[in-house]
C-alpha cells in the first residue's frame, strides 16, 4: 500500500513531515462477517469533515519521527510545522488545507506571503476511521490511545493487488481514528493531545495583509 508524503517536489523541498493519504472507504468493506450498507459508507464519508477539534500529530516512518500540531474545523485543517517547511519562497512555518477552496495555502511569515498550491489527494488528513480498500476489519478490543477511551481493530487493506495490515485505534465516543499502525512496516500515524472543541474561523484564513502567490506549477510528490 503506498502512501504518500505531504511535501511535494519543486515548490516545496525538504521536510521529514509526512501527511497520511486517506480516502472514502470502498464498498463491499466489511466488519467482522457482516458487510457494511452503502448508507453506513455514506454516513462515514460525511462523517470525515464533521470533526472539529486540535491537537498534535505524530508521523513515523522509516526509523523517523516527526511532529505537528493540528488544528481541524470539518473541512479545513491548520499544520503548525515544527521546524517548518522550506518552499522556494522561504521556510513556511504553518499550512493550511482548505478542501472547501480546494487549495492548500504555505504560510511565510518572515516575508508576509502566501504560497498558494492546488490541492492534491496526499495533502488531505484522514479522521474517520474506515479505510479506503478495506476489506476485513475484526473487533480486537477496548483499549486506550492518545489518553482516551478506544476500540482497537485489525484492519486489512487491499490497493493496488497489494494487501496491509493495520492496527487502528478509534476513539470510543467520537469516532475519531487516533492511531493507525501498519503491522507490515515501519510506520505509524497518530492523533495525540486531543481537545474536541470549537476551532476559530481566523486559524484557517490568511492572515491580513499578506500577498498572495499562486503556484506556476502543479507541485509532484516527494519520496
Amino acid at each position: 500500500m503506498s502512501w504518500c508524503t505531504f511535501l511535494p517536489r519543486g515548490l516545496i523541498h525538504s521536510s521529514s513531515l509526512l501527511l497520511l493519504l486517506l480516502h472514502a472507504t470502498t464498498p463491499g468493506t466489511v466488519l467482522g462477517d457482516q458487510p457494511i450498507p452503502v448508507e453506513a459508507e455514506k454516513t462515514d464519508r460525511q462523517q470525515e469533515h464533521a470533526f472539529e477539534f486540535s491537537g498534535r500529530v505524530r508521523w513515523h516512518s522509516g526509523g523517523r519521527t516527526s511532529h505537528a500540531q493540528l488544528f481541524v474545523k470539518h473541512d479545513r485543517y491548520r499544520i503548525e510545522h515544527r521546524g517548518g517547511v522550506r518552499t522556494d519562497l522561504g521556510n513556511a512555518g504553518v499550512s493550511i488545507v482548505r478542501v472547501d477552496k480546494q487549495e492548500v495555502w504555505y504560510i511565510l511569515s518572515q516575508r508576509r506571503k502566501v504560497l498558494v498550491v492546488p490541492i492534491r489527494p496526499d495533502h488531505l488528513l484522514r479522521f474517520s476511521a474506515h479505510l479506503e480498500g478495506e476489506i476485513s476489519r475484526s473487533l480486537i478490543g477496548d483499549s486506550v490511545a492518545a489518553d482516551r477511551p478506544a476500540q482497537l481493530f485489525d484492519v486489512i487493506v487491499e490497493r493496488h493487488g497489494r494487501r496491509e495490515r493495520y492496527y487502528e485505534w478509534v476513539d470510543a465516543e467520537e469516532g475519531l481514528m487516533l492511531k493507525l499502525l501498519s503491522q507490515d512496516r515501519d510506520w505509524s500515524v497518530s492523533y495525540e493531545h486531543v481537545v474536541f472543541s470549537a476551532q476559530p474561523d481566523y486559524y484557517f484564513e490568511v492572515p491580513r495583509g499578506y500577498q498572495r502567490v499562486e503556484a506556476q506549477e502543479q507541485p509532484s510528490e516527494a519520496g
